[in-house]
């Protein structure tokens, strides 16, 4: 397949050096699914597999420089978002790409904490701008713990009610109590789509979020419903999980 009869999908999202999340896995995704990955870097993360150390962030006029120039020249109309540096700085994003395309699916993937710890946002400026980020992305792909820092004074239900009546939820299953490995879909309609876990040779893997969400975005782009992109982006993440026993994942198809 050309380049130029695949779909662009860009990510916006950070550096890892490793390769196993953020841009370099996100490219890896949309390349492995038939799609020409484009992006715009975040952040300069300091890490691997098992360690972070710090997180130099793009200031917000670069990204927005370069996120300027790749619009005008390439029909993008998905786009997946991983780390930023704050929700003021993501509203300006969503600002940008909606006012190039009114109609463009944005795919959040609030990665709030890295798998090491390492906390991404400041809770009350968090709060402050939740709303107007959940009111225009398509979908928002958190996992337990990232969803439970949404909303601290409700109980889960009434999260997801919340959440789902401003954007669909694909609630990731990795980090369950029960039922590990079981994701969710809410649409703004009201349905609930349960996804299985469909292998059991599965090992943790460091940034496997960042790889759903960019598989997620990648069907869609390929003109999947939501539902069918969901169970696609659960099968191709199942298989990196299954790729080896280390931290790290393999792509295959």
């Amino acid at each position: 397949m050309s380049t130029t009869s695949r779909p662009f999908v860009l990510s916006i999202a950070g550096f890892d050096p490793s390769g196993g999340a953020g841009l370099l896995a996100d490219i890896k995704t949309f390349e492995m699914l038939g799609c020409y990955g484009l992006s715009v870097n975040t952040a300069n993360t300091i890490q691997n597999d098992k360690k972070f150390e710090a997180c130099h962030w793009t200031s917000e006029a670069i990204i927005l420089q370069q996120l300027e120039l790749l619009l005008e020249s390439f029909p993008v109309e998905v786009v997946k978002i991983g780390i930023v540096e704050n929700l003021q700085v993501l509203n300006k994003v969503i600002d940008k790409l909606l006012i190039r395309n009114q109609n463009i699916k944005i795919i959040w993937d609030p990665v709030l904490k890295s798998s090491s710890g390492f906390s991404f946002q400041e809770p009350q400026e968090f709060q402050e701008n939740l709303e107007s980020v959940l009111e225009r992305v398509f979908l928002v792909t958190p996992n337990f713990n990232e969803l439970k820092m949404f909303h601290p004074e409700l109980h889960l239900e009434e999260t997801i009610r919340k959440i789902s009546s401003q954007t669909n939820l694909h609630l990731k299953g990795g980090h369950r109590m029960a039922n590990i490995g079981l994701d969710e879909l809410f649409s703004t309609e009201g349905e609930c789509l349960s996804f299985k876990p469909g292998q059991t040779d599965c090992s943790e893997k460091h940034g496997s979020g960042c790889i759903l969400s960019s598989a997620l975005a990648a069907q869609l782009a390929l003109d999947d419903s939501l539902p069918m992109a969901a169970q696609k982006a659960k099968n191709y993440i199942e298989k990196v999980l299954a790729s080896n026993k280390t931290l790290l994942g393999y792509h295959n198809t």
